[in-house]
């Protein structure tokens, strides 16, 4: 959940008392629906979804107050209930005028779906209220940059003869159409978004709840620590490294800097860092997880359903990798610098030494925890390779981790140990439904109003003069939209909005929704709305500003990436039409790549060999920057050099020359 979704205890929901009681057995019926229906389905896609909401609804209704201050109010607590009430009548609408075993109280003889364009004035009503309460449910678990989102383009329907030309105006529509498109029919609430929640999103929030329930993740902080911690800045590559591994399963960068940075925020502190600098790493950190195979936070899976050409998932884990591995690179650079830079003597080096063999002893002694992790994880992709679908494989995974963890008493899932994790998702996935919902209204207004078609049309001709502007907007677009959406809905919102355009530009479809997802997640440490730097500053204690600040500068090889690999192809193992890139095509991209980053973490740093004295430092920028940019070739000896990478080659060779370590 996200920092607005937290849970309160109130006196109707103490351990124990009713509403906590049907909350957790919501919870459980979640889950369990969830398992059922994505792999064996007896209820049509429109009320699986319908049965998906309601709960989610029911759920984030009984759990998350209207207003912090309200949560014990009597008065507030009977307007949650009333609201969980209203929200299992719209969605109940749903199924029962849906499927078949219902069609005996069918309005007018049909189906919902089948009396599209005459709805009832009954399904009107529901509509208009199912509308509010999605949009509500929104506000309270994500805050209120959604939920205006939503309104407007509820508005922008409504009015759309009224604005002027460079607002896109159109025809306008009824509130009758607008809510049958956003509500009743499978364009809107209960379309992609929604949809894709319910078939791979949640699944791997309940892979991940029941991987830290065997202990898993315990397991990865001691692997962590066992491989860097008596390194320079082991701490933080520990948070680098864990977080990688954590952020690929969970898709939160929230989640993820909640999970691994209790362990190594602390650690990082003791190792000499300044809080703001540990708590900017973790940050950092944490919000690449879902830029990382195999999983990449079900990022994979979304762009599964939503990229044409259509690809495979192996084409996509494999375009992800190289940019992925570079950034953790990055993070890993910037770490090592800083600590010689905060280096403190052999005394720390004994300290980290021995904290190190006390992890490997942990991890000895952990081994089951670390077999449970692996068969997991080489299932899901084992049945991926062999050809299973997504949910299937995740679905296997799940059995894997009950069947392998039962033979050991502390990997062993006991019924209530299952439970606990069952709640624990549900909860997880309140503020994803929610958001899913919400964003559900805006693509069925895209789709009404067909601004889907107009803006990319607009985007265009800039796009044909200046490919870079055109990129730089979107970069912009994505980052604002992406302040406080998770990663995954902000991917599905700009696909929806923005993905056409890129594709109408000549840029390979996969870069161009890898490039919008990349900044989707940078968004988490972007400020002012960085929500990583605010929940990594919660656990160390910091302002919270300094901390966004800390974490954007860390992340900055993030948002320099996605232009790379949009220019350079070979990155993401693809050629500029989109077929497989040889390992010959790829070698001097990668390399190039790869030494530009190195660039980047030490002028970030201001540390190579030794400290990196201001001209230098501005130097090593300069470096970096000619590296990474694109740029012309001339031929040399029948080969192509790129003249800003040869330059940049130079300029660093100079440089490492000059720094010498003293």
């Amino acid at each position: 959940m996200t920092e607005h979704a937290r849970p309160v205890e109130t006196p109707g929901n103490e351990a124990g008392g009713p509403r906590q009681f049907v909350t957790r057995a919501l919870s459980v019926l979640l889950c369990l629906f969830t398992l059922a229906q994505v792999n064996y389905p007896q209820l049509s896609p429109q009320s699986q979804l319908a049965v998906f909401l309601l709960l989610g609804l029911v759920i984030c209704f009984l759990n998350v107050p209207v207003h912090p201050t309200l949560k014990d109010h009597p008065v507030a607590r009977a307007a949650d209930i009333l609201l969980a009430l209203l929200a299992a009548g719209c969605c109940g609408w749903m199924i029962v005028q849906t499927e078949p075993l219902f069609e005996r109280v069918w309005q007018g003889g049909a189906s919902l779906g089948n009396r599209a364009g005459f709805e009832t004035s009954t399904d009107i009503l529901v509509g208009v209220v199912g509308l509010v309460l999605v949009i509500e449910a929104a506000r309270r678990s994500l805050g209120l940059a959604l939920p205006i989102l939503s309104g407007l383009f509820l508005v922008y329907a409504y009015i759309g003869p009224s604005l002027p030309d460079w607002l896109f105006p159109h025809r306008g529509y009824s509130i009758e159409r607008i809510v049958a498109q956003t509500f009743l029919q499978a364009q809107g609430v209960f379309g992609v978004a929604l949809g894709v929640m319910f078939t791979y999103v949640f699944l791997f929030v309940i892979f991940g709840a029941l991987l830290s329930a065997t202990g898993a993740t315990r397991f990865i902080i001691d692997f962590a620590q066992s491989v860097f911690g008596a390194s320079p800045g082991g701490p933080a590559k520990v948070a680098v490294l864990a977080s990688g591994l954590m952020g690929s399963l969970s898709g939160s960068a929230v989640a993820n800097t909640a999970t691994t940075g209790t362990f190594t925020i602390p650690m990082m502190r003791s190792a000499g860092f300044k809080a703001t600098t540990a708590a900017g790493i973790q940050a950092a950190a944490s919000s690449g997880g879902a830029l990382m195979p195999p999983v990449m936070g079900a990022g994979a899976y979304m762009m599964l359903q939503i990229i044409d050409p259509p690809v495979t998932y192996l084409q996509i884990i494999r375009a992800a990798l190289i940019p992925a591995l570079l950034y953790y690179l990055s993070l890993f650079l910037i770490t090592h610098f800083h600590a010689r830079k905060v280096a403190s003597g052999k005394t720390a080096q004994a300290d980290r030494a021995a904290e190190a063999a006390a992890a490997s002893h942990r991890l000895r002694e952990s081994r089951m925890e670390g077999i449970v992790f692996a068969t997991a994880l080489g299932t899901l992709l084992l049945m991926l390779v062999l050809g299973y679908t997504p949910f299937r494989a995740v679905s296997l995974s799940l059995v894997a981790i009950v069947v392998v963890g039962a033979f050991n008493p502390r990997t062993r899932l006991s019924i209530g140990t299952l439970i606990k994790a069952f709640i624990k998702s549900a909860r997880d996935v309140v503020s994803l439904v929610a958001a899913s919902a919400s964003v559900g209204i805006i693509i069925g207004i895209v789709t009404l109003t067909g601004i889907g078609t107009r803006l990319p049309a607009t985007i265009l001709p800039l796009a044909e003069q200046n490919l870079f502007l055109a990129l730089v907007l979107i970069m912009i677009s994505s980052i604002v939209l992406g302040m406080g959406l998770p990663s995954a809905v902000c991917y599905l919102l700009l696909a929806t909005l923005i993905g056409p355009v890129l594709g109408n530009l000549g840029v390979v479809p996969l870069a161009a929704h890898l490039f919008i997802f990349y900044f989707g997640m940078m968004s988490m440490v972007t400020p002012p709305v960085a929500l990583a730097g605010y929940a990594a500053a919660s656990i160390a204690g910091t302002n919270i500003m300094q901390t966004s600040v800390a974490a954007f500068r860390f992340a900055l090889v993030g948002f320099t990436l996605p232009f790379i690999f949009v220019y350079r192809p070979e990155l993401l193992m693809l050629t500029s039409t989109g077929e497989t890139a040889s390992p010959v095509e790829m070698l001097v991209p990668v390399l190039i790549g790869t030494l530009g980053v190195v660039c980047f973490a030490s002028a970030i740093t201001g540390q190579l060999r030794s400290a990196l004295h201001l001209p230098l430092r501005i130097a090593m920028f300069v470096a970096a920057a000619l590296l990474l940019a694109p740029g012309p070739t001339v031929s040399l000896a029948g080969l192509p050099v790129p003249i800003l990478d040869a330059a940049g080659l130079v300029l660093c060779g100079a440089i490492f020359a000059m720094n010498r370590d003293h």
